[in-house]
């Protein structure tokens, strides 16, 4: 997840997992931060973030930004060899090498427990042509996304049928 500060100066944090909450209309995602990170600060204040989506082949990248704190001045961009891209609503910026980004705007937030809990609406999403079928639609397999499951990290293998 990409936010910035209030010069524009970019951040990101890994988190363990992003979830839906409204997939229509409006379409809502939820991420969870412990209040202690320099994110959780970001994006209170600015009310806006990016979730950016990476794939398998990123976990080093990703636990790479997970290992750092941009509170202590680190780009993790640049550390990490990550690109940031202009986004079209809001000010955190996109990263390339994810397939899929959302542009979210905050609409609610709330304590719950050890983290707190920012409701973010999407503005729009932004996914990669080259992840994309035929048809035009994502592509599991050409997204090859990363999962974080208990029990370690693992990337999409088959799809299951749904039982009939």
């Amino acid at each position: 997840v990409t936010s910035v500060d209030k010069e524009g100066k970019p951040n990101i944090i890994t988190l363990g997992e992003i979830f839906n909450l409204s997939i229509k209309e409006p379409v809502w995602v939820g991420i969870a931060i412990r209040e202690a990170t320099y994110s959780h600060g970001l994006i209170k204040e600015q009310g806006e973030f990016v979730v950016n989506l990476p794939t398998a082949s990123m976990l080093e990248k990703v636990l790479g930004c997970g290992s750092c704190s941009g509170r202590d001045g680190i780009d993790k961009f640049e550390k990490f060899g990550l690109t940031p891209l202009p986004a079209k609503y809001v000010k955190p910026p996109l990263i390339a090498e994810c397939p899929v980004n959302l542009e979210c705007k905050v609409v609610a937030f709330y304590n719950v427990g050890d983290h707190d809990l920012f409701v973010g609406e999407v503005l729009i999403e932004h996914i990669d042509k080259d992840a994309l079928d035929a048809n035009g639609n994502p592509d599991t397999v050409k997204l090859d996304p990363l999962l974080m499951l208990r029990g370690g990290f693992w990337r999409i293998g088959e799809k299951l049928e749904r039982p009939k």
